[in-house]
C-alpha cells in the first residue's frame, strides 16, 4: 500500500494529537477524578496507536499500546493518576514526538523506548493481581468488542420513537464497528450516513456529527435511525460499505427510558434535541415526496465544520500574487491621474475595492491563532516547577488573538526564554514568598490582545523584579558605561549580547543569549520588547508585534533626493519643524513637545544623505514601545499602501531597513525601519 500521500496528513494529525494529550494529562494530575479527561486520553492514543500501526511505524504503536495499558487501568480504577505515572506518560508523549519528528525528517533511527517499555510495565503490573491481568488483556485486546455501549435516549428521542413506532416504522439502534485500519473515518461515517439517509432518517448519533467531521472518535458509531426497511436489510446495506467490519442491529422499544437503556450513562454524550426536531425527523421518514429536500436541509446543518489544509508555500504565492497586484494597481492609478483618464476611474475603483477585499481575505487566511503556540507552555512550566523546586502556575488569557502564519511560526523560542527567565529569575522559593507576605505558589501570566494595527504580547511574573544595582554592577563588569541611564533603559541592558545576572550556570539559564535571541527575533518582526519591574512586585514584559508582515499602510517621505518609507504603525504624528524647537541636552538634540522632551535623530546624518535645501521641514514622531522619538525628514510625500519585499542577500545586512517596495511610478524605495533608528 502507498502510504506517501498519507504522510503529511499523518504527521500533521500525530502532532496535534500529542499536543492534546500533553493538555489533557496536565488537566488529569490536576483533577484526578475527572473521567471525561481520562476517557479523552485513552480515544486519542488509540487513535495515535491505529493510525501508526496502519502507516506501518510499528515502535511507535507499541509504546502507544503500552500506553494504553497503564490507562485502562486508571479508567478501571485499578491505578491512582499520581505525579509519578504523569510523569512518566509526559516521557512516553516526547519519546513519540520525537518519532515523529524523525519521520518527517526522513530520520528512520530507531529510538530507545525500553526503558520507557520497562517504566509502563512496572507501573501496571504493580497496581494489580494475575487475575486483574488477565481481566487487563481482554480489554486491550479486542476492546471494542466486549463493551457493549448502549446509546442514552432523553425525553425527546423516546418521543420520536413513540411517534415513529405509532406510524409503523421501525425503529433501530445500530452499532457499527470500522476497520482499526481505516485512515479516513470522517468520509466512511459520511458513507454510512449517506446511504442510511436514502432509506430513512438518524435522529440521533454518538459521536455527533462535529466529532464525527473532525475524526473525533474511536473506530465505533453508535445511532438510532427510523426507517421501513427490516434488520437484515439495514444490516446488508452497512456491511456493502467497505471498512465497515462488524454491525449490531437491536430493536428500540419506546418504552426504554433513562434508566434501563444504557449499561453505562457514564461513558457517553447525550445530544438534547428540541420538540421541534423530534417530529420532524419522524415527517421526515413519513413523507417520502419530501424526503430529498429535507434531506438536503439536514445535510447543511451537518457541514457546519468543514476545512481544507493547504500547504504553506501556497498560501506564500498567493499572497505574492495579491502584493504583486496591488504594485500593479497603484501604477494603474498613478498612470490614470497623470493622463487625467475619466474613464479609467470607475473601472479602477472597482479593481481597487476587489484587491482591497482579496488581500483582507488573503491575510484572514494566513491568521493563526496564538493558542498553536501558547498551547505547549503549560506543560514547559510544570516540568520547570519540578525542575526547580518551586511551585508555580502558568495563566493564559487572549490565546485567540490572532497573528500572521510567519509571525506566529517566529514567535515561540522568544517567549519559551520569557517564560523559562520568569520562572528561574523571577519567581522566589516558597520560603522567600512566604517571608516577603506573598502567597507561596508563583504566578506566571501569558496574555495577548490587538491594539490597531498591532499585537501586544505581556509575559507577567509576580516574582522579585529586576535589581537595577546588580545590572548596573554586571554591565560596568562587561564595560558598558550607565552613566546618565535612566532606570529604565538599565532594565533594558538585560537584552543586551552574552548579558546575564546568573552567577552560575545552568541547563535553564544564565549563558547570557536568552535574551539577546529575543530581542533580536522580535526586531526582525518588526517588532519591539520592553521591560517594566517593580522590585518585590514582579516584572513584565511588553512585546509588541505588527499582525502582518506583507503589506503595510506607510507614510513617504522625501530625506535629500531620496524616496523613504515609515510604517504609520509607529507614527503617532507629524509637526512642522522650527528651529526654536530644538534644544540641547548632554551634547545631544531634542526638541520639546507639549512639555515633554523628545530625542531628535536626524535621519540624513543617519544614513549619511545629503540634505536638501528645502525651507519647510517636519518631524515625524514615531513611538516604539515605549519611547518617543522625533525623525527629521525634508518633505512629506502622502500615504500609501505599500508591499513589503525583503532585500536581497547582498543588501541583508543593512540594519536600518525592513525591506524595499515598488512605488506605482515603478521607483524602488527602501522602507526605514524605525525600531532600529530609535
Amino acid at each position: 500500500m502507498d502510504t506517501s500521500q498519507y504522510m503529511s496528513m499523518f504527521l500533521e494529525e500525530s502532532m496535534e494529537n500529542l499536543q492534546t494529550l500533553n493538555e489533557a494529562l496536565l488537566t488529569l494530575e490536576q483533577q484526578p477524578e475527572n473521567m471525561d479527561k481520562l476517557n479523552e486520553i485513552f480515544r486519542v492514543a488509540h487513535t495515535i496507536k491505529g493510525m501508526a500501526a496502519t502507516m506501518g511505524f510499528s515502535q511507535m504503536a507499541e509504546l502507544t499500546h503500552k500506553m494504553e495499558d497503564v490507562l485502562s487501568k486508571f479508567r478501571e480504577g485499578k491505578l491512582k493518576v499520581t505525579e509519578k505515572v504523569v510523569t512518566v506518560l509526559f516521557t512516553c508523549l516526547d519519546t513519540l514526538e520525537k518519532m515523529v519528528n524523525n519521520i518527517s525528517e526522513g530520520n528512520s533511527q530507531e529510538l530507545p523506548i525500553e526503558h520507557i517499555i520497562a517504566d509502563l510495565h512496572s507501573i501496571a503490573e504493580g497496581h494489580g493481581t494475575l487475575e486483574d491481568k488477565e481481566i487487563e488483556t481482554a480489554v486491550t485486546t479486542d476492546s471494542t468488542y466486549n463493551h457493549i455501549e448502549r446509546i442514552n435516549l432523553n425525553e425527546y428521542d423516546i418521543d420520536v420513537v413513540k411517534q415513529a413506532k405509532e406510524k409503523m416504522f421501525n425503529v433501530y439502534e445500530i452499532k457499527i464497528l470500522l476497520s482499526e485500519n481505516t485512515l479516513l473515518k470522517a468520509a466512511r461515517a459520511f458513507l454510512i450516513f449517506k446511504s442510511l439517509e436514502d432509506y430513512g432518517e438518524i435522529i440521533k448519533s454518538i459521536p455527533g456529527a462535529e466529532d464525527l467531521e473532525n475524526e473525533n472518535f474511536e473506530f465505533e458509531i453508535n445511532l438510532i435511525y427510523i426507517t421501513n426497511k427490516l434488520k437484515e436489510e439495514v444490516n446488508d446495506i452497512l456491511l456493502n460499505i467497505s471498512e465497515v467490519e462488524k454491525v449490531i442491529v437491536y430493536d428500540v422499544e419506546d418504552k426504554k427510558g433513562k434508566e434501563d437503556f444504557s449499561d453505562n450513562p457514564g461513558d457517553f454524550k447525550t445530544i438534547e434535541q428540541s420538540p421541534e426536531v423530534a417530529s420532524e425527523a419522524v415527517k421526515n421518514v413519513a413523507t417520502p415526496e419530501n424526503k430529498n429536500e429535507d434531506k438536503k436541509e439536514a445535510v447543511v446543518h451537518k457541514k457546519a465544520h468543514q476545512s481544507v489544509r493547504v500547504e504553506l508555500d501556497r498560501l506564500d504565492k498567493f499572497m505574492n500574487m495579491v502584493s504583486e497586484l496591488v504594485i500593479h494597481r497603484t501604477r494603474l492609478e498613478q498612470i490614470s491621474s497623470v493622463h487625467k483618464l475619466t474613464d479609467l476611474n470607475e473601472t479602477l475603483e472597482q479593481v481597487a475595492r476587489a484587491t482591497s477585499e482579496l488581500q483582507d481575505l488573503v491575510m484572514k487566511i494566513r491568521m493563526l491563532p496564538l493558542e498553536v503556540v501558547f498551547n505547549r507552555f503549560p506543560r514547559m512550566i510544570r516540568d520547570l516547577s519540578k525542575d526547580l523546586n518551586k511551585e508555580m502556575e502558568l495563566v493564559i488569557q487572549g490565546q485567540e488573538t490572532e497573528l500572521d502564519r510567519t509571525v506566529i511560526d517566529e514567535i515561540g523560542e522568544p517567549l519559551l526564554h520569557l517564560l523559562r527567565n520568569a520562572a528561574d529569575h523571577g519567581i522566589e522559593p516558597a520560603a522567600d514568598r512566604i517571608s516577603k507576605g506573598k502567597n507561596p505558589i508563583g504566578r506566571i501570566k501569558l496574555i495577548a490582545y490587538a491594539e490597531g494595527t498591532k499585537a501586544i504580547i505581556k509575559v507577567e511574573d509576580d516574582g522579585k523584579g529586576l535589581d537595577v544595582d546588580k545590572i548596573k554592577t554586571k554591565a560596568n563588569q562587561v564595560g558598558i558605561n550607565t552613566d546618565g541611564m535612566s532606570e529604565a533603559d538599565i532594565k533594558n541592558l538585560i537584552f543586551a549580547q552574552g548579558f546575564s545576572t546568573n552567577e552560575k550556570v545552568t541547563d535553564i539559564s544564565g549563558r547570557g543569549v536568552g535574551m539577546d535571541v529575543v530581542k533580536t527575533k522580535i526586531a526582525a518582526l518588526g517588532g519591539t520588547v520592553d521591560a517594566i519591574s517593580e522590585i518585590d512586585k514582579g516584572t513584565s514584559f511588553i512585546i509588541r508585534l505588527p499582525l502582518t508582515l506583507q503589506i503595510i499602510q506607510a507614510l513617504l517621505v522625501k530625506i535629500g533626493d531620496e524616496t523613504m518609507a515609515i510604517s504609520l504603525g509607529y507614527i503617532d504624528r507629524v509637526i512642522d519643524y522650527k528651529d526654536n524647537l530644538i534644544k540641547k541636552t548632554n551634547n545631544k538634540e531634542v526638541i520639546v513637545y507639549n512639555d515633554s522632551v523628545i530625542p531628535l535623530v536626524r535621519i540624513n546624518k543617519k544614513l549619511q544623505i545629503e540634505t536638501s535645501d528645502s525651507k519647510k521641514k517636519y518631524i515625524v514622531i514615531v513611538k516604539v514601545g515605549e519611547k518617543i522619538v522625533g525623525l527629521l525628514v525634508d518633505s512629506l510625500l502622502g500615504q500609501q499602501e505599500i508591499v513589503i519585499k525583503p532585500l536581497g542577500k547582498t543588501l541583508q545586512g543593512l540594519k536600518e531597513y525592513i525591506g524595499a517596495t515598488i512605488l506605482g511610478d515603478g521607483l524602488v524605495t527602501l522602507i526605514l525601519d524605525v525600531a532600529a533608528l530609535v
